[in-house]
């Protein structure tokens, strides 16, 4: 181009996406889980298949979660994100729709659940990374904290979905598990319709200190610009301080997975605890994290997921101190349940304003997966906590360690900030 020729005229914005379109795009991803925790784990306990066998089949199958971040470059690197999201939603249903299959009859194949569910879990991990992508180039910043809180919400509403949803078909409508596996992946297909409301291109790459579209160059180079970037974001302020957050047991959550083995103290009964910690427990979290996300829009978001990780063990400490009664196990877990929905926006919030707009996918699995020790941490801790001390114990022990978490991030970012000042102050 010489030097008279006409200036080459900006590409033109991405349309806004409206936050709510990735609670429906979301949905897919919790709905693996759901069929899994709920109906199969419902359906193999009762043909007399053991509860340690069933915890083997989950446990496999959540590998793929722990090491999504190695396979996160392809989605930053090749087709676009709209493509990556309608192949891996088919091939997530079908695997559905295999796993119930290998499930039927009585005498269920464990092996070929399991790959069915691994199958589906590999690809709803891609299809995650293609909407959180989305949600990096297509949402604004100040509506960031929104798209975090209805994709989550989506998330949760998933697993009500896939659990709920799916054990009712079986139980009440006389679906076979393959049947109901397939209709519940139908329903995941449907949800790729919500694609037409959202603006797509290749992903961005950061490469040599400027911003393109993938595909203009070679795997390796798009690999070290992919690391290049990670790296970068890793050793600035706001990449430290998101990892932090996703290293640190604030709101966590963790003690909802022991809310079952627990509610003996209550005398909740068995359809109390089902009810509870099933759908109402999924519909709660869900509005938490709208609220959250709405909240996260208004204030710092990292100040917003500190405050709701202390709100959370106040809950913690009052479920510790109250009467033993259903009525209160009703309460106070279901006060957790919006609480953990609230931070579950907020940690949704924090990764996607830190993330930026380029190698998407692959930070946020990365950042996503280290959050994901906390968690699994605090299980033991607290399960650990219930043999030794008791209930109380446990309760306290979470509350506790949530808030040496927050104490630990406040001091590490007073630091970072007083050391990011210090130049500013030199200079004057």
């Amino acid at each position: 181009m010489g030097p008279d020729s006409p200036a080459m005229p900006p590409a033109a914005p991405a349309r806004t996406t409206h936050p709510f379109l990735f609670l429906v795009l979301f949905m897919p991803f919790g709905a693996v889980p759901g069929f899994l925790t709920v109906a199969l784990a419902y359906e193999l306990s009762r043909k007399g298949i053991s509860t340690g066998d069933i915890a083997i089949v989950v446990g496999t199958s959540y590998l793929c979660l722990i090491f999504k971040w190695l396979w996160a470059p392809l989605v930053d690197t090749l087709f676009t994100r709209k493509i990556w999201y309608v192949g891996s939603t088919l091939v997530c249903g079908l695997g559905l729709w295999l796993a119930g299959r290998a499930a039927t009859g009585e005498h269920p194949s464990l092996t070929l659940i399991s790959v069915a569910l691994s199958l589906s879990n590999f690809t709803a991990t891609l299809l995650a990374m293609a909407v959180e992508s989305l949600m990096a180039a297509t949402v604004p910043d100040d509506r960031r904290g929104s798209a975090g809180g209805w994709s989550q919400a989506g998330n949760l509403g998933g697993q009500g979905l896939g659990g709920g949803l799916a054990l009712w078909l079986i139980t009440d409508m006389g679906f076979s598990d393959a049947q109901s596996g397939a209709a519940l992946g139908l329903i995941c297909a449907l949800c790729c319709l919500a694609l037409f409301w959202v603006d797509d291109s290749r992903p961005l790459l950061k490469v040599d200190g400027h911003v393109e579209a993938a595909g203009h160059r070679g795997v390796m180079d798009n690999l070290r610009a992919i690391g290049s970037d990670l790296w970068q974001l890793m050793c600035s302020r706001i990449g430290i301080l998101a990892l932090m957050i996703c290293l640190l047991p604030i709101g966590s959550g963790a003690a909802q997975n022991l809310w079952s083995p627990i509610a003996g103290e209550w005398h909740a009964s068995a359809n109390v605890v089902a009810f509870v910690t099933g759908a109402m427990s999924g519909i709660i979290s869900a509005i938490g994290c709208l609220i959250g996300g709405w909240l996260c829009d208004r204030m710092d978001r990292k100040v917003a997921y500190c405050a709701f990780g202390f709100l959370l063990a106040v809950t913690a400490i009052g479920m510790a101190l109250c009467s033993r009664t259903s009525g209160q196990y009703i309460f106070w877990t279901s006060a957790y349940a919006f609480v953990v929905g609230l931070s579950y926006a907020a940690y949704c919030a924090v990764v996607l304003e830190a993330i930026g707009d380029t190698a998407a996918a692959t930070k946020f699995s990365f950042l996503s997966a280290v959050a994901n020790f906390p968690l699994m941490l605090m299980t033991f801790v607290d399960g650990a906590a219930n043999t030794r001390w008791g209930t109380n114990g446990m309760l306290w022990t979470d509350a506790w360690c949530g808030v040496a978490g927050i104490i630990v991030f406040a001091i590490v970012a007073g630091g970072i900030r007083r050391r990011a000042s210090a130049p500013t102050l030199a200079d004057a």
